[in-house]
């Protein structure tokens, strides 16, 4: 990998620290500003957030460049901190509710620099460039949850509000680091737009987006709703703070070897077996018995899954358009994969209060299988075709 694929992956870890930091965080503030069940809503709105910041993407990078288009985001990252840490101060709930719509946005920002990875890298190390990139994660789960420990407390009147004022030091520091990488120049311009419709019906651009959209939206669901059953089967907070922890390292850590197994066994391969995975995950949830090792081992498993499907999906992405499209191809499934993601935040509580935590679990299986036939699909295709990428595939 060259430096700027590395240069990248810090600055994956950075902005993804102030996302994991928040996540710890949005929760408990929320309860203490608003003293009620719409102590979720902050995030609820933040996931939002990221589903829309595709939008601003699409039109910030082709405008901007790679470069400005991440500064730009570093910046709404920042403003999003910074009106977070508003709220804190003034003790007010819809204001700190607010920063999360600029947070989220920043955020859904740098969710792009899996894709120049892919650009600023030769074409036969793009799966590498994608899943280390995303491997920088595995840095995030320490950082954040870190900061948080570290600063929470230190203006006693008013507790997290030195972490957000302290959290907009990232987005500074990866702005700083993004003036030494060699992110290519923004595509050219195109006089007539890409009609949305002709790119959602490119079988490479589907099973691209199943693939991503499975591996996202089924690992959300299970992981959102995971604190709440060890609570219900009597484990404490500081169990379920050690499991989730566990989960996210199994959700990046695989990003240092995904790309090399691409490379070996091939991108379908990889998807299948994320996909596998996510099911194994399912049936330890419904048949083992409920103990921290349990709940660890399946988190585990769905972290992993999440992982070969979601770099897989990527990996297809990138021959799903040509470099004029690019930019508005992936804001299109960025869109899309993040709005799943939006939706699990919301349902998957309301799934398991209704109906339990065995169905919750069993609603992984249907969108798995329609996974595995898409992509079983697109791999006889692609492989009758008998080329990696052909402009009937797309």
């Amino acid at each position: 990998m060259n430096k700027n694929v590395w240069l990248l992956f810090i600055c994956q870890a950075l902005t993804n620290a102030v996302m994991s930091g928040q996540t710890i965080m949005a929760s408990l503030i929320g309860y203490r500003l608003s003293g009620s069940a719409l102590n979720t809503l902050p995030m609820a709105i933040q996931m939002v957030a990221v589903m829309s910041a595709s939008v601003v993407a699409g039109y910030a990078f082709p405008r901007l460049g790679r470069r400005g288009g991440f500064w730009l985001g570093c910046a709404i990252m920042m403003t999003g901190s910074l009106t977070f840490a508003a709220g804190v101060y003034l003790r007010n709930f819809p204001l700190y509710c607010l920063g999360a719509v600029p947070a989220g946005i920043g955020f859904g920002i740098s969710q792009h620099l899996r894709f120049a990875a892919a650009e600023v890298a030769e074409p036969a190390a793009r799966a590498r460039a994608i899943s280390l990139v995303l491997a920088g994660g595995v840095l995030a789960a320490i950082v954040g949850p870190e900061t948080v420990k570290r600063s929470y407390g230190l203006i006693a009147a008013y507790p997290f509000l030195a972490t957000y004022l302290y959290l907009p030091l990232l987005p500074i520091v990866t702005g700083v680091l993004l003036c030494f990488v060699q992110v290519p120049q923004a595509p050219r311009k195109v006089v007539v737009p890409i009609p949305f419709r002709s790119i959602i019906v490119r079988p490479t651009f589907v099973a691209a987006v199943v693939s991503s959209l499975v591996g996202y939206g089924t690992m959300n669901l299970v992981m959102a709703s995971t604190p709440l059953q060890m609570l219900l089967c009597g484990f404490g907070v500081a169990a379920s703070a050690d499991v989730i922890r566990a989960h996210s390292v199994a959700m990046y850590s695989p990003g240092f070897v995904t790309g090399r197994l691409i490379q070996k066994f091939g991108v379908h391969r990889i998807i299948l077996v994320g996909g596998a995975l996510t099911l194994g995950c399912v049936f330890v949830n419904l048949y083992a018995p409920p103990l921290i090792g349990t709940f660890t081992l399946a988190l585990a498993l769905l972290g992993v899954g999440w992982n070969f499907m979601f770099v897989g999906g990527t990996t297809l992405l990138t021959g799903a358009h040509s470099a004029e499209e690019r930019v508005r191809v992936q804001a299109t499934h960025d869109f899309i994969v993040f709005g799943s993601v939006a939706a699990t935040a919301v349902t998957s509580g309301a799934v398991e209060a209704t109906f339990g935590w065995d169905a919750l679990n069993l609603t992984v299986v249907p969108p798995v299988l329609i996974a595995f036939a898409v992509i079983g699909w697109h791999w006889v295709a692609r492989t009758r075709a008998s080329s990696p990428v052909s402009a009937a595939a797309r």
